[in-house]
């Protein structure tokens, strides 16, 4: 669960920072050149299977020009500094996905909220644009992309068993795996019971975090 938890952290912060500029940027840019070469890209990384990404990386970045590791995460006693190595290939696997799905929904949302008339109140009161795109209309598009990001995060958590297992990767989704083949049943059930509560846990952490997105949702607890 460790090895998990800090592939799916890494690979979750990167798809974010990087899908979140891309659909504001993409919205902003409507059906301009930029648009257009945004949501190709988002169109090439939904449709490139994870398992022949991360050969062709393999390929290209540990066969032929060798500067990172094929697969495993280096010896247990090393520094941490030099297990980060071992997180990059995966970690681009399973982000390239993820910040076109990240990016897709941004940009939808931002289409959405742009043509609303508090964002047209904010340029009349004469408000810079990043102003009006930062505090106006992106964090009103927050609202279906919030639940995207919970949905996609409990979703890495649970295990990416394809990149687990081509990368060689130690961790939940890999043990799945090798529990099936093994026919070790009781750890399969353990597991699909912990990414079970895991996506239990995200969707509560994504209900909550409306109220504080949304002023008009409040958390009302029952006098009974």
């Amino acid at each position: 669960m460790p090895n998990t938890l800090r592939l799916a952290l890494t690979a979750f912060v990167l798809a974010l920072v990087t899908g979140l500029p891309l659909g504001c940027v993409a919205a902003v840019r409507r059906d301009g050149r930029i648009d257009a070469l945004i949501t190709g890209f988002n169109s090439v990384g939904l449709a490139i299977p994870a398992f022949w990404l991360g050969l062709m990386l393999i390929l290209l970045f540990a066969v032929t020009v060798q500067w990172l590791p094929p697969s495993g995460i280096g010896n247990p006693g090393q520094p941490w500094y030099l297990s980060l190595q071992f997180l990059i290939l995966p970690t681009v696997t399973i982000a390239l996905s993820n910040l076109s799905v990240f990016a897709r929904f941004v940009r939808s949302a931002m289409l959405d909220v742009l043509g609303a008339d508090f964002v047209r109140t904010a340029r009349a009161k004469g408000l810079r644009e990043p102003t009006v795109l930062s505090r106006h209309a992106l964090r009103n598009a927050l609202i279906p992309v919030v639940t995207v990001l919970g949905i996609q995060f409990g979703r890495l958590l649970g295990g990416a068993v394809v990149t687990e297992a081509v990368f060689a990767y130690p961790g939940l989704g890999r043990l799945v795996v090798t529990s099936i083949q093994n026919r070790d049943y009781p750890v399969v059930q353990g597991a699909l019971m912990l990414v079970v509560v895991i996506f239990l846990l995200t969707s509560i952490v994504v209900d909550v975090s409306y109220a504080y997105l949304d002023p008009r949702v409040t958390l009302r607890r029952d006098a009974s």
